[in-house]
């Protein structure tokens, strides 16, 4: 099978703290060479970049993301524009609105999400966007503030919403969710969309696939995730590889492999 890119990633995380080294090994075994890593909280940024400086193949997002909002301070977006503009990350994220988890205020959330896409625009990197019941007001910010491109991680929306966000240059990230028997609306999803909008991810350490459910996730699983798009799609595995992972370097400016 051709090389993989985790397209999301949080190989920061603490679950990882104790056999990290062991993790990113077991991803390369497995193929996957590249990892997109989005941040979650300004305080998190420090440990996302050494992790990343770590091991080769691993790239940096930084953002601010929705379900963290009680860490998030109004400091932290002029605080982000100089950590873009030192670091120079693949992508701003993981950014967006969360509509499902009570007690996030949707102003507030908004007044994040618009900021991180303002500086997505003015630098010209993509956005990793989290749409949790949330993609239509997700589709409009996007609309509102124009001229970006990124990518809706673990998109569960409509085949009307995933064509809206490919018109406005927005891949769609999928991964564990999709190989539950209950998930039938996202792969018919994935049977119909174009292959150029489609990037596989683990969301590791959550999010993990039918086969270690309610266990720790982990990147080496990505290549389940291409093994069931192609089932699905009735395409050869190393053609769903070879796309993907070329959605991805395009998408996020990664080198060859």
């Amino acid at each position: 099978m051709s090389l993989l890119v985790d397209s999301h990633c949080h190989l920061d995380a603490g679950e990882f703290d104790s056999d990290r080294a062991a993790v990113i090994a077991r991803a390369q075994a497995a193929g996957v060479r590249l990892q997109v890593v989005p941040a979650v909280t300004a305080a998190s940024w420090p440990k996302l970049r050494e992790v990343c400086q770590q091991a080769p193949g691993l790239y940096p997002a930084y953002g601010l993301h929705p379900m963290f909002l009680s860490e998030h301070r109004p400091g932290h977006l002029p605080l982000l524009r100089e950590w873009i503009e030192r670091e120079r990350p693949c992508a701003i994220g993981e950014c967006g609105l969360d509509f499902f988890v009570e007690g996030l205020d949707a102003e507030t959330q908004q007044a994040y999400f618009i900021g991180q896409l303002q500086l997505a625009r003015e630098f010209e990197l993509p956005v990793i966007v989290h749409a949790r019941r949330a993609v239509d007001v997700v589709i409009a910010a996007i609309r509102r503030i124009g001229g970006l491109r990124g990518v809706v991680h673990s998109f569960s929306g409509s085949p009307e919403q995933a064509a809206q966000l490919h018109r406005q240059g927005f891949l769609l990230g999928l991964g564990g969710p999709l190989t539950y028997e209950r998930a039938q609306r996202l792969q018919r999803l994935v049977r119909d969309m174009p292959l150029e909008q489609l990037l596989l991810e683990t969301d590791a350490p959550d999010q993990p696939d039918a086969g270690i459910r309610g266990q720790r996730n982990e990147p080496a699983r990505l290549g389940v995730i291409a093994r069931h798009v192609a089932t699905l799609r009735g395409m050869e595995l190393d053609a769903v590889a070879q796309a993907t992972t070329e959605n991805a370097r395009r998408l996020f400016a990664l080198p060859a492999m």
